[in-house]
């Protein structure tokens, strides 16, 4: 949570993790919004790495950092009760990782 303010971006490299709050003359609300201001040079930003996959492969955007790039262990779901819908254990299964 940022508590009004600015999302610190997450590093990690050999089990140490740094949290960096950053600042600079653009702010947005949205990866899309990040991705296309990167695109159009104007600076770097925090996507992830499935967003920024395709334009690193075709040269127009450069990996930085990428030895302090953090995993991703995946999406977590807590719900406090096993009683709940049909419609919400669709969404469960839906959403299950499945290997």
């Amino acid at each position: 949570m940022t508590y009004g303010g600015f999302y610190a971006w997450e590093f990690e490299k050999d089990g140490q993790r740094l949290n960096v709050r950053v600042d600079g003359q653009l702010a947005f609300n949205g990866t899309t919004h990040v991705l296309a201001a990167a695109l159009s040079g104007h600076g770097i930003g925090c996507i992830p790495a499935e967003m920024a996959e395709p334009y690193i492969a075709d040269g127009r955007l450069v990996h930085i950092l990428a030895d302090w790039m953090p995993t991703f262990e995946g999406y977590h779901l807590y719900y406090p009760s096993r009683k709940h819908s049909a419609a919400f254990q669709l969404f469960v299964d839906g959403i299950r990782y499945r290997a």
